[in-house]
């Protein structure tokens, strides 16, 4: 069971990192740790501490809540307000487009 735990979790910051476009070093990098620590991490190969899982979700821009559960939380919301409140009218307004369609889209299984 813990190892499963692990391993989701290992998944999910791989794939959240593949999204961002950022290699291993490159999280590493960003998050402040070896290269080694985060490919063990992605494949569940050692537990990571508080600390380190706390530098991996702020260097992927979401929170320990979704690292470790799946689900996004209030604090990730938090975070995408932050990342908004820096766009003009004219880019808020693509951003809600966008977002209008791509919920259409998931209403209508296409997504």
């Amino acid at each position: 069971m813990e190892d499963a735990f692990f391993a989701e979790m290992g998944k999910r910051i791989q794939q959240r990192r593949k999204a961002l476009r950022l290699s291993q070093e490159e999280l590493a990098e960003r998050a402040e740790m070896s290269k080694q620590t985060v490919s063990r991490a992605e494949n569940a190969q050692r537990e990571l501490g508080a600390g380190n899982l706390a530098k991996i979700a702020q260097a992927l821009g979401v929170s320990t809540d979704y690292l470790l559960t799946g689900i996004y939380s209030g604090a990730d919301v938090l975070l995408i307000n932050q990342r908004t409140e820096k766009l003009n009218n004219r880019q808020f307004g693509y951003l809600e487009d966008f977002v209008r369609k791509y919920v259409e889209m998931c209403d209508e299984g296409i997504v």
